[in-house]
């Protein structure tokens, strides 16, 4: 999963990305985009690594995309996000940084500090974006209807998904409201529009807020949590030793981090699955409400190809049971055919033959 991390001037984006990737950005690096891919932590793929204790342990990844801070007071400003839209319309999941707190050093950004107003303003670029996208698509095909063309079946049914999109979004709606069917899903897939991907916010606030109730969810978001980037970066140079303690004393059970990185999956609507067995344990990322075999394909072709069953058991019931050769004696292993919908948590072994 790719996830981009986007923000306004001062608002901490870059300090995030530094907290979640270890990865340190000059200041003369802060023009262009980098990348880090992250390791989800995850107790139950240690759990299943010390049960089986494989040659190889794989855990799910995200890779951050951290896209250089761009101010919408001007048309200059707006044209530098322009030219980052390529790499902020391949992410699966939008993170904006919304500046939350007061500091003396730190000048605001429009001499605000105001996570509604900064909100809005980039929900409002998400949809001239979006439509200025729209509305050159629209043009384009409006012209080839004018031409003959075996295509005019194609194009018809795509101008009236695009239609709708612009109506929606001339309302500040967000694109995914009215793209109801899958079929229309795919046809304008390739737009990769931004108000159809989902939005995690994220509240940069001061460090004696970090430990505050999670907040509220804003409108067309998806998540939202708090946390204070500046501490979050000190906490990521600590050793692993070193960090409970830390946490404890700022209130927090749970690293920024962590919880981040479960809300982009949550907001990307993708849940874990796990295999496992002597040579590796692994744990695997795929979109809720696949299938068996959607996910024997995920592993590999061949496994898709040559399908027989899937046995499968819920690792909580792995856990109460011990050990496999237990889960099967106590009923908890099933075996499932192409259709049955892998639940989270599912440890899963693909019976095949090709």
């Amino acid at each position: 999963m790719r996830a981009a991390i986007i923000g306004l001037p001062q608002s901490g984006k870059t300090t995030l990305y530094t907290a979640v990737t270890g990865q340190q950005v000059d200041a003369g690096e802060m023009t262009h985009e980098h990348v880090g891919v992250v390791q989800v932590a995850d107790e139950r793929l240690d759990y299943l690594t010390t049960l089986y204790k494989p040659k190889k342990t794989t855990h799910a990844t995200i890779e951050f995309v951290d896209v250089p801070g761009f101010s919408l007071e001007d048309r200059h400003g707006v044209e530098e996000f322009k030219r980052h839209l390529p790499a902020v319309r391949q992410a699966d999941v939008l993170v904006s940084v919304i500046r939350d707190f007061e500091s003396n050093t730190v000048p605001p950004y429009r001499n605000r500090v105001d996570p509604s107003a900064d909100l809005t303003e980039l929900w409002e670029e998400f949809v001239y974006a979006d439509l200025d996208a729209v509305t050159t698509r629209i043009d384009r095909i409006e012209k080839a209807l004018k031409k003959p063309s075996g295509s005019h079946d194609a194009e018809k049914r795509e101008l009236l998904a695009l239609q709708r999109c612009q109506e929606a979004l001339e309302k500040s709606q967000a694109i995914s409201t009215v793209l109801t069917s899958e079929d229309e899903r795919k046809t304008l897939a390739s737009f990769a529009f931004l108000t159809e991907t989902p939005w995690v916010v994220v509240y940069n606030v001061s460090e004696d807020h970090a430990s505050d109730a999670a907040p509220e969810v804003p409108e067309h978001a998806h998540a939202a949590i708090a946390l204070c980037a500046e501490t979050e970066a000190e906490i990521a140079q600590l050793s692993e030793a070193d960090r409970p303690a830390f946490l404890e004393d700022l209130g927090v059970t749970e690293p920024a981090r962590d919880r981040l990185l479960h809300s982009c999956f949550a907001a990307a609507g993708l849940i874990t699955f796990f295999t496992v067995g002597d040579r590796e344990a692994r744990a695997w990322t795929i979109r809720a409400g696949s299938s068996a075999l959607d996910v024997a394909g995920n592993i590999h072709t061949d496994l898709a190809r040559g399908f027989i069953r899937a046995e499968t058991v819920a690792l909580s019931d792995l856990r109460a049971a011990g050990n496999m050769r237990s889960a099967k004696a106590d009923g908890k292993v099933r075996q499932e055919g192409k259709t049955y919908i892998v639940q989270e948590g599912d440890v899963i072994l693909i019976r095949f033959n090709v």
